[in-house]
């Protein structure tokens, strides 16, 4: 579930409000989007993936919502690390030659 739009990173792009599938952002006048229906974020990570600037984070819990420190999800690397480790933005390495998924494809005819 979305949990934290970084008010120090956010450029304001409202790109997370654009990708958002179940609308969960809104708009605000110079100032970063807000988190406005939490409960209908569908923990799908768009809006993390297509932040350019590492501002979102969403928590893998998709049915509670959690308590987070933006201080403490940067010392541990966790603001921006699914867009890390699914290898989108500026100088990181795609991670899509090493997924696997087709696997279970095949298996499934």
């Amino acid at each position: 579930m979305i949990e934290l739009v970084s008010e120090s990173r956010c450029i304001q792009c409202n790109i997370c409000v654009n990708v958002c599938p179940t609308n969960v952002f809104d708009r605000v006048a110079d100032a970063p989007p807000t988190i406005a229906r939490q409960s209908d974020c569908q923990t799908c990570y768009m809006c993390e993936l297509y932040c350019p600037v590492d501002a979102l984070y969403v928590a893998p819990q998709s049915d509670m919502q959690t308590s987070v420190n933006e201080a403490e999800l940067v010392e541990v690397g966790l603001l921006g690390s699914y867009r890390e480790n699914v290898g989108w933005g500026y100088k990181r390495t795609s991670t899509a030659k090493s997924d696997q998924t087709f696997q279970i494809l095949k298996q499934m005819k």
